[in-house]
């Protein structure tokens, strides 16, 4: 998404637009920042639709007693921190709170907006990403360090489940079906997710947690089928754990009454 220019905003009401695959002139980086205490997402993977915009949370602390025009940005960058794509729509960043004044160390908040619908968002952007830290110094200068932090950016999925025939005689089967599908961001739309190991999973009534009783693979339009024996009353559901690439899903609950 680093191929177009985007907005950062802090919250005192400054701008500054920078594209983040723009080659940046020999010498331009500046020393004398340092960032510290990176935290984006707390540390869990970012995880997108096909349209809902995602905001993302990061904390972090920078220590500089040069001048900066604007509020420093966190983001995930591929490639190099300066020049290389980057995954964000618009930025809004706190102002600064003041660890000490006297050395210039202050603690900042971030509000990270990827848009899937952006034209350069595509299925190609999940995976691995790293973070970069940037804040840009008075004089058209700048300062933007690798933070040597890994960031997952996956697609969501969804899943579905069904189990029946509701109710069932004690003894008898259960046929839990379902489906996976995953976000394409190239069409912006849900396809079947073939071939994933996804495991059922069941709560008998009066107690509070799931346990797996099975697995099974999705077909190739990403549906899945078990058949089990009716023991007692209780919920069924699908869990998908993810990947890489993909997001971690468990289907809604349907309980099944045994008589």
């Amino acid at each position: 998404m680093g191929k177009t220019v985007w907005r950062a905003v802090t919250a005192g009401g400054v701008a500054v637009a920078f594209a983040g695959a723009a080659a940046v002139p020999a010498g331009a980086a500046e020393g004398g920042v340092s960032f510290t205490g990176v935290a984006v997402n707390g540390g869990k993977p970012i995880v997108i639709g096909v349209k809902e915009e995602v905001e993302v949370h990061a904390v972090f602390r920078m220590t500089t007693k040069l001048k900066y025009d604007s509020g420093p940005t966190v983001f995930p960058y591929r490639g190099r921190p300066d020049g290389g794509d980057t995954l964000h729509s618009s930025v809004i960043g706190s102002d600064c709170e003041i660890v000490n004044k006297a050395k210039g160390i202050c603690d900042f908040e971030e509000w990270l907006y990827i848009d899937p619908r952006h034209l350069d968002f595509g299925n190609e952007d999940a995976g691995t990403w790293r973070t970069a830290a940037r804040v840009f110094l008075a004089g058209d200068a700048h300062d933007t360090d690798d933070e040597n932090l890994p960031l997952q950016v996956k697609r969501a999925t969804r899943v579905t489940v069904n189990a029946s025939p509701e109710p069932v005689a004690r003894g008898k089967t259960i046929t839990v079906s379902g489906r996976v599908t995953r976000a394409n961001w190239d069409t912006h739309t849900y396809q079947g997710y073939a071939g994933r190991t996804v495991s059922l999973q069941f709560k008998a009534a009066g107690t509070s947690s799931y346990r797996t009783v099975g697995k099974a693979t999705s077909n190739s339009t990403g549906a899945l089928k078990a058949t089990v024996k009716a023991t007692g009353p209780g919920t069924w559901r699908w869990t998908y754990y993810g990947n890489s690439t993909s997001g971690a899903r468990s289907s809604t609950g349907d309980y099944v009454a045994v008589r």
